[in-house]
């Protein structure tokens, strides 16, 4: 599967780079986006191949039956969601006004980090004193030491955002994805120790899923020590006139952050509420660690997002810079769908990396991947409002999907289980979208090419319903060599049309 993904976000990467080729100014301003894409993309890939590693790992020691996988899904879920919290947009508003003219880039590096530490501060203070109670609202009273050990990594990890930004916006990639690759590597190590050579060589050492937290602790902790040479010369800063400024930007974007993560993990979060008991965690497990599978969508979005965000701030005064986001769009969408292609063609594969009894969570893939791509592309339509200052309108579209997305996961759990959840997030991206372009079109038209664009989604479409009506009585071989055909057609349709190959045949 690495070389599935390596080949997808890679192509992508380099897509961006070739983008207009009979257009010299634009290709040129487009090279540093996808060199820094290649970077954060290929370290993305890396590091969220090398963490998926954990998945089998996970799936084999905590069966499916135990429930314990849902226990790391959901936990994981509110960490994602707290993390927002704790940032509350500040990320994003350093972009925002480190680009503005006259700017003193350490005067506002040294607030957001102020800020985000003295708010993440108060969140772990709180947490220590009120430990009891939380732990006995989220049903792990006989665990405060799970919430306790995450409210840790996640006020830890909030703080870090801020000088992980800092490389960003220095265009420093090598060190950026050389700091997550090792973080993601000892987490890796320390995982196995617990789980395999510890119970195996130590006597009397049990299995025992709190180790997985404590080992995201240390792994973090470490992070923070790597990371002290772009913390040198902090000083705490609050300009009263510049917090009210930043805030001002920072709310709507922390509204977004919310309404976009709980997109993202709403119906892991309501999932064990909604069916409670060992049954809630068991369905929650399956879906979680199914769920995985689906994350080279995330990948791809992840590694483009780190280097459009900067990049589009930085050139926003530049006439063409919407011709970028309209053709970046396209192709984003394009390897996207070739990825989606892969993924189920090579499913019946890519399954042996998680237990059986993990499989019928399986059919939520396709679903989920779906929702991935949606969520990239209304991250790339909607990137207006960031450019306008009007990020409360993103706010709006995010929490308008956020609203379908968690009504679809109350009304549908109780009726179909976790398939309500994966169309949930269909339903919520898809809503977001449709709403950030028609607006988006109002207050800053960009011309998408919809045709092309189109084109592409119906094709891989009908590619799909292609695949899954292969018949599952054709031995393994057989069905991997017609689903191939099917991603190679797609392939071919790219490199012909968007590729210049045209000229080459035509000789």
């Amino acid at each position: 599967m690495s070389d599935v993904q390596s080949e997808a976000c890679f192509s992508f990467a380099l897509a961006s780079k070739s983008l207009l080729k009979t257009n010299k100014h634009t290709m040129a301003n487009l090279k540093s986006l996808a060199k820094d894409s290649v970077i954060y993309g290929l370290s993305s890939i890396v590091g969220r191949f090398l963490n998926y590693l954990l998945v089998p790992l996970y799936t084999r020691v905590f069966a499916a039956q135990g429930g314990e996988y849902g226990i790391v899904t959901e936990l994981y879920s509110y960490v994602a969601l707290i993390l927002v919290l704790l940032t509350f947009g500040m990320e994003t508003t350093f972009f925002r006004f480190v680009n503005k003219a006259g700017a003193d880039t350490r005067h506002i590096y040294n607030t957001v980090l102020t800020l985000v530490g003295l708010v993440d501060s108060l969140f772990v203070v709180l947490v220590a004193l009120f430990l009891g109670s939380i732990s006995q609202a989220m049903g792990y009273a006989a665990h405060p030491d799970y919430v306790m050990v995450m409210a840790l990594c996640v006020a830890v990890d909030a703080f870090l955002c801020m000088p992980f930004g800092y490389l960003r916006y220095q265009q420093r990639a090598l060190r950026f994805a050389s700091l997550k690759l090792i973080a993601i590597a000892l987490n890796i190590g320390l995982n196995m120790l617990c789980f395999v050579v510890l119970p195996r060589y130590v006597a009397g050492f049990g299995i025992h899923v709190g180790y997985v937290f404590y080992a995201n602790l240390v792994c973090t902790l470490i992070t923070a020590l790597l990371l002290i040479p772009e913390l040198r010369g902090f000083r705490p800063t609050l300009q009263r006139a510049l917090v009210k400024k930043m805030w001002a930007y920072a709310w709507p974007v922390l509204i977004l952050g919310l309404a976009g993560i709980l997109n993202q993990t709403a119906d892991k979060i309501i999932f064990p509420h909604v069916m409670q008991g060992q049954a809630g965690k068991v369905q929650l497990g399956i879906y979680g660690a199914c769920v995985k599978v689906a994350m080279i969508m995330a990948m791809i979005t992840q590694a483009f997002r780190y280097a459009y965000e900067p990049f589009v701030f930085s050139r926003q005064e530049n006439n063409d810079v919407r011709q970028d986001q309209a053709r970046a769009t396209k192709f984003f969408l394009i390897f996207t769908l070739l990825a989606f292609l892969v993924v189920v063609g090579y499913m019946d594969v890519i399954k042996y990396l998680i237990r059986e009894d993990y499989w019928e969570g399986l059919r939520t893939v396709p679903i989920v991947m779906v929702a991935e791509i949606l969520m990239g592309v209304y991250f790339n339509v909607a990137f207006w409002c960031k450019l306008t200052d009007r990020t409360l309108w993103n706010a709006l579209f995010a929490f308008a999907g956020c609203a379908v997305l968690v009504s679809v996961n109350i009304w549908g759990i109780p009726r179909y289980g976790y398939m309500a959840c994966a169309w949930g997030g269909v339903a919520g991206y898809g809503t977001a979208l449709v709403l950030s372009y028609f607006i988006g079109q109002h207050y800053y038209p960009v011309r998408y090419p919809l045709r092309s664009m189109g084109i592409y989604v119906l094709l891989a479409g009908f590619f799909f319903v292609l695949m899954t009506i292969v018949p599952a009585t054709w031995p393994l071989w057989a069905r991997l060599a017609a689903n191939s055909l099917c991603i190679l057609a797609f392939l071919a349709h790219i490199l012909y049309h968007d590729f210049n190959l045209k000229r080459f045949f035509a000789r």
